[in-house]
């Protein structure tokens, strides 16, 4: 590759863990970024699998365990907050619904990006606007910055992803929609929670979650519903704290004392819930990564696997094909198809198990939690979890040139 420049868009997760192997192959690496700095706090993510493999190598997992949330496992609640099932975080092996390392997805970010200080470019409040590709390169326009050419541009921003917009199409075109929406925020107050992730389920497919922070007092809440489509302003944040205060009026257990404090979350994020399916993951000089190419929803518990893993294998591939994206991104693909097949299988129930719609449904959903530790359920989930570490991670070589 004559230009070994690859610019990567997102700083989330996958962006800078690819930054960091990307940078132990040799390659030059600048990471564009639409918020204005590291975005802090947001839900819990858990390292599992592979995921927490790839970790390992980059030496990061002692800083990880140091910064990760104590949650005793997922508690289901009835409107009164009687527990009407439990499943403890030491279920599974440590590899259950709620894993054995659960850490904030901000505090994650920071220790990836911090990991790629100072040898990465990091262009924050700004965004690609164009991708023109010739032979050689990539020209990128940027909606703030000069234009610049680079040898590759990798994908690494979400399920709306602009690079896939601009490279590979709309995004009607990949994203198949579950019909079901979430909004996530932190609240603050003293909701008993005694270290659980508790979770009420209310007719209408209607599910409000609360979980632990990592800072006393601390609550990472959510509230969730099942509707078809909906038209609303991806800026108009108002809007869409309106939208989910209608949906949930009424709703019993501690939505109303949630919803109040919905109303001044400064970090509050509503998305609709979908995954994303694509026949290859590249297009010319341009690859895709992570949500961007392969979103498996929050229902699987694997989006983070298959960010540090996917980050892991393409900037492996680049190294050992010496910059060669036509054999690097085409064993990029090989490597993780089968692996993102099966972390987009839905568990047991698919949206109808997280979200029931009626009464009945909610007793079922409490009994089948109730036995997910006995078989048959217990066989059913184990291999939904294993799927976490289902691939052979291979060796590349990068190690040597960490720093």
């Amino acid at each position: 590759m004559t230009n070994n420049g690859i610019l990567i868009c997102g700083a989330g997760i996958a962006g800078p863990a690819l930054a960091y192997w990307l940078r132990a192959g040799g390659f030059a690496v600048t990471v564009v970024e639409r918020a204005p700095r590291p975005r802090t706090g947001g839900q819990t993510v858990d390292l599992r699998g592979a995921g927490r493999t790839v970790i390992e190598r980059m030496g990061l997992m002692g800083r990880a365990r140091a910064e990760s949330v104590d949650q005793r496992g997922l508690a289901l609640v009835d409107a009164a907050g009687r527990v009407t099932a439990r499943l403890p975080a030491d279920s599974f092996g440590g590899e259950g619904i709620v894993s054995e390392i659960e850490i904030l997805r901000g505090d994650l970010a920071r220790l990836l990006y911090e990991s790629t200080l100072p040898d990465t470019e990091y262009l924050f409040d700004d965004t690609v606007t164009g991708l023109a590709q010739d032979a050689d390169t990539v020209t990128v326009t940027f909606e703030k910055a000069a234009p610049r050419r680079f040898g590759l541009v990798v994908g690494a921003d979400g399920p709306h992803s602009v690079v896939r917009a601009l490279a590979f199409g709309p995004e009607p075109e990949f994203v198949r929609p579950f019909d079901l929406h979430t909004a996530w925020f932190t609240a603050v107050g003293d909701l008993e929670l005694d270290g659980w992730y508790l979770m009420h389920n209310a007719p209408g497919g209607l599910v409000t979650s609360a979980r632990p922070g990592r800072v006393p007092g601390e609550i990472k809440a959510g509230l969730s519903f099942r509707s078809p489509p909906i038209s609303y302003d991806r800026r108009d944040v108002a809007a869409q704290k309106e939208l989910v205060a209608r949906r949930f009026a009424g709703v019993g257990w501690e939505t109303p004392r949630l919803l109040r404090a919905m109303r001044t979350a400064p970090d509050f994020f509503f998305d609709s819930m979908g995954q994303v399916r694509l026949k290859r993951r590249s297009r010319g000089r341009v690859a895709l990564l992570d949500d961007a190419a392969d979103c498996p929803t929050p229902l699987t518990g694997l989006g983070t696997s298959l960010a540090l893993v996917g980050a892991y294998v393409l900037a492996g591939e680049l190294a050992a094909a010496e910059g060669d994206h036509h054999i690097a991104f085409r064993h990029y693909d090989e490597v993780m198809r089968p692996y993102v097949s099966q972390a987009q299988e839905l568990p047991p129930g698919g949206v109808s198990g997280f979200a029931p719609s009626g009464r009945l449904g909610i007793r079922l959903r409490n009994l089948s939690m109730r036995q997910m530790t006995r078989w048959p359920m217990r066989n059913l989930l184990a291999a939904q979890f294993a799927k976490a570490g289902d691939i052979a991670l291979p060796e590349y070589g990068l190690a040597a040139g960490l720093r």
